[in-house]
């Protein structure tokens, strides 16, 4: 499928700023099975700098600079993007056990790689009443990736999709007690099950495909990425109880959403305060751009 994205962030101040430093990660990712064609990241007011680098994980991050009085920032990308549908790995009888054994020992690069997404992150701290939700899921022996499939039906089926009901601020526990949220928190829950069983999970952001039984398609999107020893990484989509294909754009990934934030920043000269208005809008197209 391709696809024109539009991703619009506006901020609007209750007393003008005398100027704003920010980072985006509004550049979807190429990578197998995606090609991002073309994006342009556009901004009023006009900013001063404008620059690109690439983070840790990979991702490409603007950052920019407005040193001029304003009352509203808006910044808009817009980007055409191919996403091939996903022919996802899942026949393995290797039992989760088995993974979390071989993460310990990481025997090679890959493995290694992976190690890092076991540790807690600031937005998905340890807690044992994550490792007792995960637990009726993974009992002694099963298989890996039937029980990441699980898990991931567990959360959509257990969990209400209510948009404004919770903040990137809410504890996670309260997100588990409460069992409602966005798919911010669905993928926190699922990435902290799967972490206090010492297994490698991370956080993916981007886009998904409007539909009648889709939920997330209004705004950027999270799923969760699991690492399968034998296989590589999985994707899962808890908010929708799916894996990721061709109806779902990646922008982004690491430890959880602080480090994938897509409009982040701060403002100099005002003690007021802010309202931020965010609109996604992924349309399917019939053509490339021209070369």
């Amino acid at each position: 499928m391709l696809y024109q994205v539009t991703h619009t962030t506006r901020y609007s101040y209750d007393a003008p700023v005398s100027q704003c430093l920010n980072e985006v990660r509004l550049t979807p990712r190429t990578l197998l099975g995606q090609r991002l064609y073309e994006t342009a990241i556009q901004v009023e007011p006009k900013p001063s700098s404008f620059d690109r680098r690439t983070d840790y994980f990979g991702n490409e991050v603007t950052t920019f600079a407005v040193f001029e009085k304003h009352s509203q920032l808006t910044t808009t990308a817009i980007s055409i993007v191919e996403v091939q549908p996903s022919v996802w790995e899942t026949k393995s009888s290797l039992p989760w056990e088995q993974a979390r054994d071989l993460l310990a020992k990481a025997p090679d690069d890959s493995l290694l790689e992976a190690v890092e997404f076991v540790f807690e992150s600031p937005f998905v701290p340890p807690g044992p009443e994550l490792a007792e939700y995960a637990r009726p899921t993974f009992p002694p022996g099963r298989p890996f990736v039937e029980a990441l499939q699980d898990l991931t039906h567990r959360i959509h089926e257990e969990f209400r999709y209510e948009p404004t009901s919770t903040s990137i601020e809410m504890p996670l526990i309260a997100i588990l007690d409460g069992r409602h949220g966005v798919c911010q928190d669905f993928a926190h829950i699922m990435i902290g099950a799967l972490r206090s069983l010492r297994l490698a999970a991370r956080y993916v952001s981007g886009y998904i495909r409007g539909g009648p039984n889709t939920h997330g398609a209004l705004a950027s999107h999270a799923w969760v990425a699991v690492f399968v020893p034998e296989i590589g990484w999985l994707g899962f989509d808890p908010t929708n109880d799916v894996m990721p294909s061709d109806g779902h754009i990646t922008l982004a990934w690491g430890r959880d959403y602080g480090d994938v934030t897509p409009v982040k920043g701060v403002t100099l000269g005002s003690g007021g305060g802010q309202i931020v208005e965010v609109g996604v809008f992924v349309k399917p197209i019939e053509q490339p751009p021209a070369s």
